[in-house]
């Protein structure tokens, strides 16, 4: 199993280097920005996705986060790290329209200090800080035609919808996979987008507690013989990205290696709330 990324969702990861060597303009920096709610969209009753223009925003890869920074009237500041949603456009022609635009799908966690506020206060016009985009190690590349296999746990969906996204916008032809693990239907993050994939988005469900009316399969946790019927055969030698909380990352990835997955085409990334 190879490395994790930073902590995503209303995670804390420190900053890294960037996609520096992803593009021609260097050096690459990582300033902070403002960008200004233009849209809300709920997904759930618990999650929420919000647009922002980001003018000078200069693009990402799908599966890479930005930092978003809040800051007191009192000076009190904290930052947590989220996802993008939007898809990725490094690599792709530039002008193409919302290029300054991006999305981030905030799922609350309970006790948490921003993912409340994000999501239940932040209104259209408000004005966020962020910098970004951060990470290169858990990103698909739009060029790259090699199988994709995603595997997610609840809002670890985000960083692969992501890639879904890029995949659809960059006319890529790239057999993907998802299988997709939710507590219940009302869990289900981007349910109607992922029923309208279209061809070359292979989607399978897991639900882990309760199926929508009138499921036929099993109801319960990921195992090996979910990973087994859903996923590339290993000798297809697709890129795997596995996101999600810890625990689901850890079973998931060893199974997938019992299966006979090469370790090293295997990334992952893990979420979580801050602190012990």
């Amino acid at each position: 199993m190879t490395g994790d990324a930073p902590l995503a969702p209303d995670g804390a990861p420190a900053v890294e280097d960037d996609a520096a060597d992803l593009t021609d303009d260097t050096p690459y920096a990582l300033p902070w920005r403002v960008g200004t709610v233009v849209e809300r969209r709920r997904e759930t009753p618990t999650a929420l996705t919000l647009v922002l223009d980001v003018p000078g925003w200069r693009g990402a890869l799908a599966g890479q986060h930005v930092d978003v920074r809040l800051t007191a009237e009192d000076g009190y500041s904290t930052q947590r790290s989220y996802s993008l949603a939007s898809s990725g456009t490094m690599g792709l022609p530039t002008g193409m329209p919302d290029d300054d635009r991006i999305a981030l799908t905030v799922q609350v966690v309970d006790d948490g200090e921003v993912s409340p506020y994000l999501t239940e206060d932040v209104v259209v016009g408000d004005q966020l800080e962020l910098r970004g985009p951060v990470g290169h190690w858990f990103v698909w590349h739009p060029t790259d035609p090699h199988p994709v296999q995603l595997v997610a746990g609840g809002s670890g969906l985000v960083p692969l919808m992501s890639m879904v996204r890029t995949r659809a916008r960059a006319r890529s032809v790239a057999p993907f996979r998802l299988l997709v693990s939710a507590r219940t239907p009302t869990d289900a993050i981007y349910d109607d987008e992922l029923a309208a994939a279209g061809p070359g988005v292979d989607v399978t469900r897991v639900w882990t507690r309760r199926a929508p009316v009138g499921w036929d399969g099993p109801v319960g946790r990921v195992d090996a013989a979910r990973l087994e019927a859903a996923c590339f055969p290993p000798d297809e030698r697709a890129h795997v990205f596995v996101c999600g909380p810890t625990p689901f990352v850890e079973t998931v990835a060893d199974l997938l290696v019992d299966l006979g997955h090469d370790p090293d085409r295997i990334k992952t990334e893990r979420f979580g709330p801050t602190g012990p």
